[in-house]
């Protein structure tokens, strides 16, 4: 029986942020919504970075499999670096049967308009049905022309150079290299494993096994931010005792920031927000006014970069917290100003986030806890505007349909909060 082929990913995973367009992308819906399954009608075994299963470093399986595989998509969607350098590691590596794939609104870093790219639509959080469906039978009908008929050369280095192909195989690597490969499994698990059993905790709130998992991962790939920010995410959400508790939590969640995302010069909302919410929460426990100060900056760097309901809901809240603290009078009306400004744009945030829900065949979005979240900071915003009865209507509609009994209490508890502020 021949061996079977296989194919290569070459992506993020999980949700990246594209810094050109500000948007956030849920890569790993692309990856197991259309890439894989596309690959598998076509035979072939389908492989990413976090499927391989190693000890130590990962490059000396990850460049194996960009000379051997028999086929490499790449999906360069929020212009990774790592899959950008990849792409052009399998080029150099093979003449053919490598395919680029790229989200329709991603922005080149570089000259590459001559390459041929498949594009898609992603919706942020998900991709629509239709998209899903009329993307996979063009990778399907992609795959069977290059890998099962006389494939053509897309790789540039071949096209307009006169050279030969390397030579192929672990033997190749091996010449290279004395050391040979490990394949022993972390912990028996591979990092895929790894990777959904750390998101599957972090849905049902199991942050203690979250954060033991997402400190596991970054510890296999330190240079992921993705895997950093939910690491020190899990860490301050881990359910704590007391007050002394949390406060170690927090610090060690700061921690964890300060040596791998560097907050102070970082452009990524994801970290900016988690940033926020630390030194929010070390302000509720310390009132210490450095804390407030930077909870502010972080949400509102993060808001101006990113436009998302996330950062810009918290950003008026610690305004309006900040307007209480205000010893000069026009500084107070300035931040109570500012935060009814953004609020009101956080109201169009939450309409458009609304509709970018991904949605059942019914038309009721597919994550309700994730929706009910959306619709819970619009109530927020009313509450901060002085929308009141708009606020009971919407209230009444949200807390009869929440996912879960718990929702409606913690959404009680912030909108007290802010009421105590105003």
């Amino acid at each position: 029986m021949p061996d079977e082929k296989t194919c290569f990913v070459v992506m993020g995973f999980g949700e990246k942020t594209d810094y050109q367009t500000q948007r956030t992308l849920n890569l790993d819906k692309t990856y197991k919504g259309i890439i894989k399954p596309a690959v598998e009608q076509c035979g072939l075994k389908c492989i990413r970075a976090d499927d391989i299963v190693h000890a130590g470093n990962i490059d000396k399986p990850m460049y194996e499999h960009l000379l051997d595989a028999d086929l490499v998509i790449a999906d360069l969607s929020t212009a990774n670096p790592n899959a950008i350098y990849e792409l052009g590691v399998r080029h150099a590596l093979r003449p053919y049967t490598t395919i680029i794939m790229v989200e329709n609104q991603f922005k080149f870093p570089f000259d590459l308009n001559h390459q041929l790219f498949r594009t898609y639509e992603h919706m942020g959080k998900g991709i629509d049905f239709e998209e899903v469906t009329r993307v996979k039978q063009i990778l399907v009908t992609a795959i069977n022309e290059l890998v099962h008929q006389k494939p053509q050369p897309d790789s540039p280095v071949y096209e307009f150079l006169d050279i030969e192909q390397p030579r192929r195989g672990h033997a190749a690597l091996a010449a290279m290299q004395e050391e040979e490969v490990d394949t022993t499994p972390v912990d028996g698990l591979a990092i895929g494993v790894l990777l959904e059993s750390a998101q599957a905790a972090r849905e049902a709130e199991d942050f203690v096994a979250a954060r033991a998992l997402f400190k596991k991962l970054h510890e296999m790939n330190k240079s992921d931010a993705y895997l950093a920010q939910q690491w020190a995410l899990a860490t301050y959400k881990c359910p704590q005792q007391d007050d002394a508790g949390k406060f170690a939590a927090l610090i060690d969640a700061q921690k964890i920031v300060e040596g791998n995302l560097e907050p102070a010069e970082t452009n990524d909302p994801e970290t900016l927000g988690i940033w926020g919410a630390i030194h929010k929460r070390l302000w509720d426990l310390r009132e210490q006014r450095t804390d407030l100060d930077t909870a502010v900056w972080a949400y509102e760097r993060g808001y101006y970069l990113k436009r998302d309901y996330y950062n810009g809901i918290n950003y008026a809240f610690m305004l309006n917290v900040r307007a209480q603290q205000q010893d000069d009078d026009d500084e107070k009306i300035a931040d109570k100003v500012l935060a009814k400004r953004v609020r009101k744009e956080v109201l169009g945030l939450v309409d458009e986030a609304e509709k970018k829900l991904p949605r059942n065949a019914d038309g009721e979005p597919e994550d309700a806890g994730e929706a009910y979240w959306v619709a819970a900071t619009r109530l927020e915003a009313l509450k901060g505007l002085g929308e009141t009865d708009r606020l009971a209507i919407e209230s009444e509609k949200l807390f009869a349909k929440a996912p879960e009994t718990w929702m409606p209490g913690t959404t009680k508890d912030q909108l007290a909060k802010l009421e105590y502020l105003l």
